[in-house]
């Protein structure tokens, strides 16, 4: 609530009323300006004025590093720091000399302390910056751009002030053109944006926003290149805010560098006991993306530390995974391979004081407010000799665990550093009985191979203080963590256990089932790896988390599919045609193009024969108004061909179904254009298609209030349609497993792993178009 005092002190720095309140609001900035107002009265002896609390409220608002306000405070009330660019500079000053004590010569130098700019030297600078532009301002008068002169002169008198520099500017325009006429204040007429053509990963396409597209996109390498993302430069650690510093930092930064050459590490990180899903192919692409961006190297870094879950398959699905998507890691590593030297950081952190052996069990240690252990204050000589018998397997699972002393954001005390577990480990089998945790392992990983900057999702915010202080506490160099928010899909379960009970219950075969949003089941499905990597750049780095819906990403593979999948025929639901009066004694050779848009990528050829197979919707006996497809005194084209058949006479079974067609053919451009041309197969391959929709019927299916009865009972009855005698034309005879074709009319396709000689399987990847129902 803002109080009496508060609104008039603040009101006093020449705040308008309004503003004092909104700032009031905000209880750091209303704590940090109250304290340097107040040492600013102090100091002065009287009232603040407006020119000095503008600055103090910008140095209240842009400060980060607490300790040094009273330090500026003192310069900005004596008046040595009194204008804008000289309190940039001091912050700019304190934010990269963390460390205490502040060289005082240096700092006044460096922002300007006592340097006097004169009004003469003001004028002197204006003057030859407007007549180096001198030519164009007289040809453009008021529509030249004025801020021009303004960067030019402020540039050349780094400490005068800016409204001086403007009013000078304003006048000596004035003096050279005299007062704007008519034709001056007409609106500049606006020049169109030329159109963004191509990024580095193909044409430009619509951005999304709150979950719909819209307008144009750079590719995530553009946008990391770009303003996007304002990260420390390598070595320049302590400018991000909330990096804590020590007395040994700069020295650690400095050896740092040196083994890097100041080079850009990201890396990777995934647990090895699950399969990468959509939301994956972000941190894939942000990680990989922003090291290629920055000429750096990015890790692929497998956290192996809970060998009871791990499993060789996840391991290379992983890596397979990484590599389709585009991206080759500079080095494949496990924290296993640092097992040895984070126990003995432990030993170390045990003799500093900062951890202890613990014998709460894990359920005593749940919930929000656990009990604080009665063990954190055991000798330092009981906790390594208590550590080294963990090592020796002298305790049960459950029985102790290694404790760092330190309180997290979320509240969590002592988070666990080390646990027993007698599992044996993919990579060092029976040599350790004790691991470390994600908490431990993560940062120390990281500082172990010089990683510059850890990027990982919103959820690990909450440990970014044990991040940098167990960093810290060993006094090895530390990393900053950044993180930006997850990608999510509606329709869609991505969690580890719930695809694992979806497996269970037989709604889905596996892992790379194609209706998951698993890696592996959108590379089976048929979805390109450069589709998925533009769905990525669309949605870009944001701190919230993103929500989106399919049929954005499924956009994004038309774009792509598009341009490199071939043309082929293939019909779902057969109808025999025979044609009495085929105009050869043999089967013609059609000559189909691959991309009829573009018929430079060649042609395959299709057999035409007496008999075609035509889909059975493409034939109506008594058509409804507007269908312009095979009826009765309706003739209609065969693509491809250069013929129009017309029907003569329908055959049935005894059930009264339609068994085939017999029809006779002209050439199409003998008579009237028919109204319509179809798709067809002749001397075909028999295939099995599989035609897959949304797994779950609602958007949420995890949402309690949108599906009560829990995700299993969300599934959708016609997710899978299979096709078993589908008929293809021969052009595919030849095709390999994740080979992707359009079968023209019926959507994109990609041949499934299931496929045998002769024995093809297609999977369904996209239709054609979307369907509107789905939006």
């Amino acid at each position: 609530m803002a109080t009496p005092d508060s609104l008039a002190l603040f009101t006093g720095l020449g705040l308008s009323e309004h503003k004092a309140r909104e700032t009031l609001k905000n209880a750091a900035l209303s704590t940090q300006l109250r304290e340097a107002a107040t040492q600013a009265q102090q100091t002065l002896g009287s009232t603040i004025d407006k020119a000095t609390g503008t600055l103090l409220y910008g140095l209240a608002s842009r400060l980060r590093d607490t300790r040094r306000l009273s330090f500026l405070v003192s310069y900005i009330a004596s008046k040595k720091i009194h204008t804008e660019p000289q309190l940039s500079a001091a912050l700019e000053y304190v934010r990269s000399h963390p460390l205490d004590p502040i060289d005082t010569m240096d700092f006044e130098q460096e922002c300007g302390v006592g340097v006097i700019v004169t009004p003469e030297q003001i004028e002197e600078a204006v003057e030859a910056t407007i007549n180096r532009h001198r030519a164009q301002i007289l040809v453009e008068r008021y529509r030249f751009n004025m801020g021009l002169l303004m960067g030019e002169a402020r540039a050349a008198l780094k400490w005068a002030d800016g409204k001086m520099i403007k009013h000078e500017v304003d006048m000596q325009v004035l003096h050279l053109l005299g007062p704007k006429m008519e034709a001056d204040l007409e609106k500049k007429p606006k020049v169109a944006k030329a159109r963004l053509e191509e990024t580095d990963q193909g044409t430009a396409k619509d951005v999304v926003e709150n979950g719909e597209a819209s307008g144009q996109t750079l590719s995530l390498m553009e946008q990391l290149r770009g303003e996007a993302l304002k990260f420390h430069k390598p070595g320049e650690n302590y400018k991000t805010p909330g990096y804590v510093t020590t007395p040994h930092t700069m020295d650690l930064l400095k050896q740092h560098l040196e083994i890097t050459g100041g080079q850009v590490r990201t890396r990777f990180p995934p647990e090895p006991n699950g399969i990468l899903h959509i939301g994956h192919a972000k941190a894939i692409n942000f990680n990989f993306g922003y090291a290629k961006a920055n000429n750096g190297i990015c890790f692929l870094r497998f956290d192996d530390t809970n060998p009871e879950k791990e499993e060789e398959k996840f391991f290379t699905a992983i890596y397979d995974m990484v590599t389709w998507l585009g991206y080759t890691p500079y080095k494949v590593t496990y924290a296993s391979d640092y097992f040895d030297q984070l126990y003995a950081w432990a030993v170390e952190l045990i003799h500093r004081g900062q951890a202890y052996v613990c014998h709460q069990r894990g359920e005593e240690l749940k919930g929000h407010n656990p009990l604080p252990s009665p063990w954190r204050d055991r000798p330092l000589e009981e906790s390594l000799l208590l550590f080294e018998a963990m090592r020796k397997g002298k305790f049960s699972e459950g029985e102790a665990t290694l404790r760092m002393k330190l309180v997290m954001e979320d509240g969590k005390m002592d988070p666990v550093a080390y646990r027993v577990k007698y599992t044996p480990h993919h990579r060092t089998g029976d040599k350790w009985c004790i691991y470390p945790t994600y908490d431990y392992t993560h940062c120390l990983c990281d500082s172990i191979e010089h990683i510059t900057h850890s990027l990982c999702t919103k959820e690990f915010q909450a440990r970014r203080s044990s991040y940098f202080w167990l960093c810290n506490a060993l006094d090895v160099y530390c990393p900053v963590q950044w993180e930006y928010g997850r990608l999510n899909l509606h329709y869609a379960v991505v969690s580890k256990r719930k695809i694992l009970q979806l497996v269970a219950a037989g709604a889905v075969r596996d892992w790379d089932d194609p209706r998951l949003f698993t890696l592996t089941a959108l590379q089976r499905r048929g979805f390109p790896p450069e589709a998925i990597n533009n769905f990525c750049a669309r949605v870009g780095v944001t701190v919230a988390q993103t929500t989106m819906e399919p049929h954005l990403l499924e956009a994004c593979v038309r774009d792509v599919l598009n341009d490199t999948a071939p043309r082929a025929m293939a019909v779902l639901e057969s109808l025999q045609v025979v044609i009495t009066n085929f105009p050869a004694a043999k089967p013609l050779d059609i000559q189909v193009p691959n991309f009829p848009a573009d018929e430079t990528k060649g042609f395959h050829q299709v057999p035409f024969a007496p008999i075609v197979f035509i889909e059975r919707t493409d034939f109506k006996e008594e058509p409804e108004p507007g269908y312009k497809r095979l009826a009765w005194g309706q003739p209609v084209g065969l693509r491809h061909t250069g013929y129009v058949i017309e029907l003569q006479h329908v055959v049935k079974d005894p059930s009264g179904c339609v068994k085939r067609l017999e029809v006779t053919c002209r050439r199409a451009d003998s008579g009237e254009k028919p109204k319509a041309f179809i798709h067809w197969v002749s001397q075909p391959l028999m295939c099995e298609i599989r035609l897959y929709e949304r797994l779950f019927h609602h958007k949420n299916p995890e949402d309690p209030a949108e599906v009560p009865g829990g995700f299993l009972s969300d599934l959708n009855p016609a997710s899978l349609q299979v096709v078993e005698e589908a008929l293809v034309d021969c052009s595919v005879a030849l095709a390999k497993p994740f080979d992707k074709f359009q079968f023209e009319r019926l959507g994109y396709f990609s041949v499934d792993p299931d496929s045998r000689q002769g024995q093809l399987v297609f999977n369904r990847t996209v239709t054609l178009k979307e369907d509107p129902g789905k939006v």
